[in-house]
């Protein structure tokens, strides 16, 4: 059985290490901007994975990435570059291989699943007027799981 919790939380948990930036499940940090918010979005299934210990499944996640203020610059304001590259970064911890094995950059470690694809689904871009002061970016990215 897949636990889409672990899943979430592997996911998480990889994105923060990789990027070193604060990362919210579904919800604000504790800490201002910048930061990602991890969303579960889609699941579609191959035959009954939350039952059956040799299914598949599909997960979408959200990232949104977070533009904001310099903590050391009071008057500063998040910028379209700053969630530009943090979408970079996000893509890069999720997507990335290493061009001589072809291995992920970093490991999805996941209890009981094995991760056999990770794509962008989709990459809707920035979502803020840049005058707003905390500029977000947002990108969707599929993981094919089946259990191990």
């Amino acid at each position: 059985m897949i636990e889409k919790r672990l899943v979430t939380n592997a996911l998480a948990s990889l994105l923060g290490a990789a990027t070193a930036l604060p990362v919210g499940r579904a919800a604000m940090p504790a800490v201002g901007p910048p930061y990602y918010v991890l969303t579960p979005v889609d699941i579609s299934t191959s035959g009954a994975p939350y039952t059956d210990a040799n299914e598949d499944m599909s997960l979408v996640y959200q990232v949104t990435c977070v533009s904001g203020p310099a903590p050391d610059r009071p008057a500063s304001t998040g910028t379209l570059e700053q969630a530009e590259g943090m979408a970079d970064k996000a893509r890069t911890a999720i997507l990335g291989r290493d061009p001589v094995t072809g291995q992920w950059l970093h490991p999805l470690t996941i209890p009981g699943a094995s991760c056999m694809c990770r794509e962008l689904e989709t990459e809707p871009g920035a979502t803020s007027d840049p005058a707003d002061g905390i500029i977000s970016y947002v990108q969707r990215f599929r993981l094919g799981l089946t259990a191990a």
